[in-house]
C-alpha cells in the first residue's frame, strides 16, 4: 500500500504519515518565515541554551550494553523528518541488524546513532516530531536487545520553536523505539572505545558556544584527553563550506578546536597545556547531500591535484551527510578547495598557514548529476517543474498576475488618455497591441542586457540575470503578455458586448498566463540564479524525495576509524503492515514490502587514530 492507504491506518500506527513538505507553496513560505523571525527573537533576548546550564549532565558511553567493547559501530543520519517514505525507508536501513553492500562484508547495526539535526520538517512541534520522525523511527526498530544508544542535535529548524519540542524528545531519557536516548542537553560528549572521543555542538542557528555548553565541555571532555586521543566533532552545518562565502563562518568549530581539544586550561599553573589529542572528523548534516572534504598533507606537494589526492590515513575528514530524508540539495558548486580558517577570518588565534581541505572526487549526488536534477524545476514535461511539484505556488503567481493585470491596465488607459479602463481595453488598436507587445519583449530582455553589460564591467563575462529587479521584471513581462493577449482577445469580442465582460476576459487570462508562464519564468530566475537562498530554490522546490543516505563508521581493534558513505538511490513506495509486539498492547506497524538497495557512495575511508609522536604535517608552502 502506499502513502495515502497506510494514513488511514494512522490510528493503529500511533502517527500518522506525512507528504514531503512543498517548500515553494505560499502556505509553508509563510509559516517558515514567521517562524524564522520568532526563532531569532529567542536566539537574541531567550537563549534556551543558558537555561539548559541548570540541567545536570554528564559524559555519555558507548556501547550501552558493552562499555568494555574494543570496537563500536556507529550511524550517522541528518536532516531526516520530511516525508514519511524517504524517512521511513532511510530508517528501516539503519534498523537493520546486518546490511548488506556490494563490495564489504555486511556491515552490522551501529550502537550508537547520531542525529545530525533537523529531525523535523517544516518546524518542531511536539505533533511534527510524532508523525515525521518518532513514529517512523521506532515503527523500523521497536526493540532491540543490544539498546542502541541515540544522541540528538539541534539543527536550524528544530530551533524555530526555541527548542521546546526538541528537549521535550530527545533530553528526557525516554526510549524511541529500541533506540535509547541518554543526553540531557543540546550539546553531549560520548566516550568510544580506543580512546576516541564523540562530541556534539549546539550552535543555536549559527550563534557562539555559550558559556554553559563551553563549561560542560571543559569539565567533562577536556581535562579526559590525553595524548594521542582522535575526536569526532558533530555540528548542525557546514560551516567549512559557508566559510568559502562568509569567512567568520568557521570560527567557532576552529576555537572548539584550538582552546577545548588542543589545549586546556590549567588551574594550578594558570596557563593552558597541550592536550596531545585530535579532531580527526567533522561530521554534518544542514546540506542534504554528501560531500567530503579531505586534509592535504605536505607530501601532496603544491601543485597536487585536488581531485586525485591518494587515500591516505593520516588525513583528516570533513564529511556532509544530510541524506536523512529531507529533499536533495545540489552538489555543483561546491568549492574545491578550503583553507580553514580562511585567511580573511577576524578570530584572533589562528592556525598560520591554514590547513587546506580539498574536496573529494566523489560526492552524491555527483556534479554532473546534480546540475542535471537542477535544470528540472523550470522543465514543463518532469514531474519536478515548479508549479507541478507545487500547485499552491501557481495559484499565487495566478492571483499576483490578476491584481498586476488590474494595474498595468490603469496605466494603459491613463497613457491613452481615458479615465475608464475597460473602456481602453475595446477601444485598442493593432498599434496599441504592437505597443504592448513591444513592452513584454523589452521586460524579458532587459534583464539579459544588464546582465551582460554588468559582466562586461566587472568580470569581462557575461553574468546569468538574477536578483529580486530581474525577478520583478520578468513577472511584468509576464503581465505584458497577459494584456497584449486580452487586447486580442478583444477585437474578437463583438462592442455591444458589456464592458466587464472585457474585464473577465483580462483577469482569466491573466490568471492562466501568471500560473504557466509566470511560474515558468520564476523557475528560470531560480536557475540562473548561483548562489544564496534562491539558488537553494533550485533544489527545495523540487523535494526530490529519492536519493538519499546516511554514514555507517567502524572503529576497530587497532584504533582505526572507517567511514562507510552509503546511499539509498530509491526510496520504498509500497508498505505493508506487520504487528509489532509491544510491553503493554500489540501495534501495527509499516514495513518496506521490498527493502530499499543500499550501496556504497565511495570507496570506504579509513582514518587513523592521532599519533601524538608525530607532529601535525606541514602544509605546502601554496596550498590553494
Amino acid at each position: 500500500m502506499d502513502i495515502h492507504e497506510l494514513r488511514k491506518h494512522a490510528e493503529a500506527l500511533r502517527f500518522t504519515p506525512q507528504e514531503p513538505v512543498r517548500w515553494l507553496a505560499p502556505k509553508e513560505l509563510m509559516r517558515t518565515a514567521v517562524k524564522v523571525g520568532l526563532a531569532a527573537v529567542f536566539a537574541d533576548y531567550s537563549d534556551k541554551r543558558e537555561i539548559q546550564g541548570a540541567l545536570e549532565a554528564g559524559l555519555l558511553r558507548a556501547p550501552l550494553a558493552d562499555p568494555l567493547a574494543q570496537e563500536i559501530w556507529i550511524d550517522f543520519v541528518a536532516d531526516l523528518g520530511d516525508g514519511f517514505e524517504a524517512t521511513a525507508s532511510v530508517a528501516s536501513a539503519l534498523a537493520t541488524d546486518r546490511l548488506s553492500v556490494a563490495g564489504p562484508a555486511p556491515l552490522p547495526r551501529g550502537s550508537l546513532l547520531v542525529l545530525g539535526g533537523d529531525q523535523v520538517y517544516p518546524v518542531a512541534s511536539t505533533t511534527a516530531y510524532e508523525d515525521r520522525m518518532k513514529g517512523p523511527y521506532r515503527a523500523a526498530l521497536p526493540s532491540a536487545p543490544d539498546q542502541p544508544l541515540m544522541v540528538a542535535l539541534p539543527g536550524n529548524h528544530d530551533w524555530y520553536d526555541g527548542l521546546t519540542a526538541f528537549l521535550r524528545m530527545f533530553a528526557q531519557e525516554s526510549p524511541i523505539g529500541g533506540w535509547q536516548t541518554r543526553q540531557t542537553r543540546s550539546y553531549f560528549a560520548v566516550e568510544l572505545p580506543q580512546r576516541w572521543w564523540l562530541v556534539g555542538l549546539d550552535s543555536q542557528l549559527g550563534s557562539y558556544v555559550d558559556n554553559p555548553q563551553r563549561r560542560y565541555f571543559e569539565t567533562h571532555l577536556s581535562p579526559r584527553l590525553l595524548p594521542g586521543d582522535s575526536v569526532i566533532v558533530c555540528s548542525a552545518a557546514p560551516t567549512w563550506v559557508e566559510s568559502d562565502e562568509e569567512a567568520d563562518a568557521f570560527n567557532s568549530l576552529h576555537w572548539f578546536d584550538r582552546t577545548i581539544v588542543r589545549t586546556r586550561f590549567d588551574r594550578a599553573t594558570r596557563k593552558r597545556e597541550e592536550t596531545g589529542a585530535s579532531i580527526r572528523l567533522w561530521l554534518t548534516g544542514d546540506r542534504h547531500h554528501y560531500a567530503r572534504y579531505a586534509e592535504r598533507l605536505a607530501d601532496d606537494g603544491p601543485g597536487a591535484d585536488d581531485d586525485a589526492l591518494p587515500p591516505d590515513p593520516r588525513r583528516r575528514q570533513m564529511v556532509t551527510c544530510g541524506l536523512g530524508g529531507a529533499y536533495l540539495a545540489a552538489t555543483h558548486r561546491l568549492p574545491k578547495a578550503l583553507p580553514l580558517p580562511p585567511v580573511a577570518s577576524r578570530i584572533r588565534q589562528k592556525d598560520d598557514p591554514p590547513p587546506v581541505f580539498s574536496l573529494a572526487p566523489h560526492t552524491y549526488p555527483e556534479a554532473t548529476e546534480s546540475r542535471s536534477l537542477a535544470r528540472a524545476i523550470a522543465k514543463p514535461w518532469s514531474r519536478h517543474w515548479l508549479p507541478r511539484r507545487n500547485p499552491g505556488f501557481a495559484v499565487l503567481a495566478g492571483v499576483v498576475q490578476m491584481v498586476l493585470a488590474l494595474l498595468m491596465n490603469g496605466a494603459f488607459a491613463l497613457a491613452e488618455g481615458r479615465h475608464n479602463p475597460v473602456g481602453a481595453l475595446r477601444a485598442a488598436d493593432g498599434d496599441d497591441l504592437l505597443g504592448l507587445l513591444c513592452a513584454s519583449a523589452g521586460f524579458f530582455v532587459l534583464p539579459f542586457v544588464i546582465g551582460w553589460w554588468t559582466g562586461l564591467l566587472r568580470e569581462r563575462r557575461p553574468r546569468a540575470p538574477s536578483g529580486p529587479v530581474v525577478a520583478v521584471l520578468f513577472q511584468l513581462a509576464v503581465t505584458a503578455a497577459a494584456l497584449t493577449a486580452t487586447v486580442a482577445i478583444a477585437q474578437l469580442v463583438p462592442s455591444s458586448w458589456n464592458g466587464l465582460i472585457h474585464l473577465a476576459i483580462l483577469l482569466v487570462v491573466a490568471a492562466v498566463v501568471g500560473a504557466s508562464l509566470g511560474s515558468q519564468l520564476f523557475a528560470l530566475w531560480v536557475l540562473w540564479t548561483n548562489r544564496g537562498l534562491v539558488a537553494e530554490w533550485q533544489m527545495s522546490g523540487q523535494s526530490i524525495d529519492d536519493h538519499k543516505g546516511f554514514v555507517r563508521m567502524h572503529i576497530g581493534p587497532d584504533g582505526a576509524l572507517t567511514l562507510y558513505p552509503l546511499a539509498l538511490d530509491g526510496t520504498c513506495r509500497d508498505w505493508r503492515l506487520d504487528e509489532a509486539a509491544d510491553t503493554l498492547a500489540p501495534w501495527t506497524r509499516p514495513v518496506p514490502a521490498t527493502p530499499p538497495t543500499v550501496r556504497l557512495i565511495e570507496e570506504p575511508v579509513v582514518i587513523a587514530r592521532h599519533d601524538p609522536g608525530q607532529p601535525p604535517p606541514a602544509q605546502p608552502e601554496d596550498p590553494v
